[in-house]
């Protein structure tokens, strides 16, 4: 029997609408929030008058029964159990008799199903956040670790400029930060309880949504009760900043696989964080950074498919956002076990330091310091830019190593062929961000203290402490 059999004829829906329609085989992770949800609006209901204190109990006492029979799996679902909100009334209706039938007075599923999946984006989005703090501080340790070690800087992917590993590892640290930043930013936009909106318009009985705001740990309740139901603002945030998030993991699962490769030979992996090959004995595989790299295109689907489905609706509940819940739930899924798997896989690396400075040592690598050697003694850049740039050429036409030409350089001689010794160049990079040691030391500072920041936010939005390591100093 369903909801809203009333009214409809006694044939009962057709087989095809239930099995086109049902998404109890996904929302039933939502249980534990449909269950606080219930028992914030009975209690509302009683301090309206609806429910006597009776009433209450005993409704009460088959949440908590269903609550049980939910976490013990025990309980049985019904076929006409459209959606977990359907399977939980149903069963409290069964162990509270006529009481349990008004479990759902003054409320919709409309506004029961909103109610539900900001509890859970508040729940998850602030677990996720802890566990980006967590690879942040992996990234963190390792550059610490890591010290004076430095290596190519690329653009185009093309050797640059050397620079510190450990201003390489906070370049993925930063933007983990801001990744953190914005899943706490819309955690904080989506602490409103749409509960009581009803349907769409709210309800005649005396309803208390501030209580029930209060009494679920919402910020709020809703102002408008057709934006509270229709509104998926918060899960279309939400997947853009899990899609974001998968960008940078993607970034950074890149660099393994190149970094893994005989190519570069930058990085070992762990046998842990690592897969062989069903045919090639030989083979050692980053499975995970190819994988957090293809998911990422996954993440992004889930972003454009909802967009596109909210583009189109009319105020306000319209069944298209059944379609909100799969995506919410299949990217905090990918999401968090990426950042657990990528956590430990950068835990457990070995750089191998040697061939990163090998690869940085590159004569040609400090062309920029030359330039800027010819800029200190007055030459304008564009012009120290041609006459470097043109002895670069020179080198590689002529097979002439290109100290020999800069010595030979009557702007540039013996000083200059200084600068191209190995280690040299990263060690001028001066500049405030940027990647030699004065630098980078101001910037794990930095980091530490943003860290420390982030730790803060972490422990006022769980209410809770946040597990961290102490850090040593560099």
């Amino acid at each position: 029997m369903t909801l809203w059999h009333g009214r409809f004829g006694d044939g009962g829906p057709a087989a095809e609408l239930l099995a086109y329609t049902v998404s109890l085989p996904f929302d039933r992770r939502l249980a534990p929030d449909d269950l606080a949800c219930s028992r914030a609006h009975v209690r509302g209901l009683e301090r309206g008058g609806i429910l006597t204190p009776d009433e209450l109990d005993v409704i009460l006492t088959a949440l908590g029964q269903v609550q049980q029979e939910l976490e013990g799996d025990s309980f049985v679902f019904a076929p006409g159990d459209e959606d977990i909100h359907t399977a939980i009334e149903r069963r409290v209706t069964e162990l509270a008799g006529p009481t349990g039938a008004k479990l759902h007075t003054g409320r919709s599923r409309n506004d029961q199903v909103a109610t539900d999946l900001r509890l859970y984006a508040k729940r998850e989005l602030l677990a996720l956040a802890e566990r980006v703090r967590e690879l942040e501080t992996t990234l963190f340790e390792r550059a610490l670790e890591v010290g004076d070690a430095y290596l190519p800087g690329y653009t185009h992917l093309q050797r640059a400029q050397p620079v510190l590993l450990a201003h390489h590892l906070l370049a993925h640290g930063w933007a983990l930060g801001r990744d953190l930043d914005r899943l706490l930013a819309t955690r904080e936009r989506l602490d409103v309880s749409p509960l009581g909106a009803g349907a769409l318009a709210g309800s005649s009985l005396p309803l208390d949504p501030d209580g029930v705001a209060v009494d679920l740990g919402f910020a709020g309740r809703f102002e408008n009760s057709l934006d509270a139901v229709a509104d998926r603002d918060f899960v279309a945030e939400a997947l853009f900043d899990l899609a974001l998030l998968g960008v940078h993991l993607s970034r950074l699962g890149e660099e393994i696989v190149l970094w893994t490769t005989e190519e570069f030979g930058f990085l070992h992996l762990a046998d842990a964080y690592a897969t062989g090959s069903s045919m090639l004995p030989q083979k050692k595989n980053p499975d995970i950074a190819e994988l957090a790299r293809g998911k990422s295109g996954r993440l992004i689907g889930h972003l454009t498919g909802l967009l596109t489905t909210l583009k189109g609706l009319p105020l306000s509940y319209n069944r298209d956002l059944q379609e909100d819940k799969e995506p919410l739930f299949d990217a905090v899924d990918q999401v968090g076990l990426a950042l657990s798997a990528l956590n430990g896989l950068m835990a457990t690396s070995r750089f191998d330091i040697d061939r990163m400075q090998a690869a940085a040592d590159t004569p040609a690598a400090a062309a920029v310091d030359l330039a800027e050697m010819l800029v200190s003694n007055g030459m304008p850049f564009r012009d120290a830019h041609t006459v470097v740039g043109g002895l670069v050429r020179d080198s590689l036409a002529r097979h002439v190593p290109l100290a020999e030409l800069v010595e030979a350089h009557p702007a540039l001689g013996a000083p200059a062929v200084e600068l191209l010794a190995p280690g040299v160049a990263v060690h001028r990079r001066t500049t405030p961000g940027g990647a030699g040691p004065g630098p980078v030391t101001v910037q794990l500072g930095r980091f530490r203290s943003h860290l420390a920041t982030q730790g803060e936010r972490l422990n006022r939005a769980s209410g809770a402490p946040v597990s961290g390591k102490t850090h040593r100093s560099r």
